[in-house]
C-alpha cells in the first residue's frame, strides 16, 4: 500500500476510505481525521456516492484510537495540538453520527477508542 495515512477512492456508488498505518494499528492523527472529514464533506452532497465503507489496512484491526504518542509528545512538550486534535475528532463522529448516506465500517480485530468513534457512530 502507499505511504498515505487515508486512502480515499470512489468504486462504483460506493465512497471508500482505508485508514492506511497498519504498523501503528492505524491509530488516527489529526490529519487522518481531517482527511476522513473532508471526503465525508464532499461525499455527502455527491449523488454519485450512495454509501461510504470505512476499512483498516493491514490485518490487525481497524483503529486502535487516537495516535498515543503523538498525544503524548503534545503533553510532554505542553503543546495544544491534542485539544484540536480532539475538537476535530469529536466534530468528525458527530458527523458520522448523523451522516445523510449509509455509512459501513468494517470492525474487525482491534477497534478501541477513537476507532469506534469513526465507526460504531454510523
Amino acid at each position: 500500500m502507499t505511504e498515505e495515512p487515508v486512502l480515499i477512492r470512489t468504486e462504483g456508488r460506493a465512497g471508500h476510505v482505508t485508514l492506511n498505518r497498519p504498523r501503528a494499528l492505524n491509530a488516527l492523527t489529526h490529519a487522518m481525521v481531517r482527511a476522513v472529514d473532508e471526503a465525508l464533506t464532499a461525499w455527502a452532497a455527491d449523488p454519485a456516492v450512495e454509501t461510504v465503507v470505512l476499512t483498516g489496512a493491514g490485518e490487525r484491526g481497524l483503529c486502535a484510537g487516537g495516535d498515543i504518542r503523538q498525544i503524548h509528545e503534545d503533553a510532554r512538550t505542553g503543546g495544544g495540538a491534542s485539544a484540536d486534535f480532539w475538537r476535530d475528532e469529536y466534530r468528525l463522529n458527530a458527523r458520522i453520527a448523523r451522516y445523510p448516506k449509509p455509512y459501513v465500517a468494517v470492525m474487525d480485530g482491534i477497534v478501541m477508542g477513537g476507532g469506534v468513534g469513526v465507526s460504531a457512530h454510523g
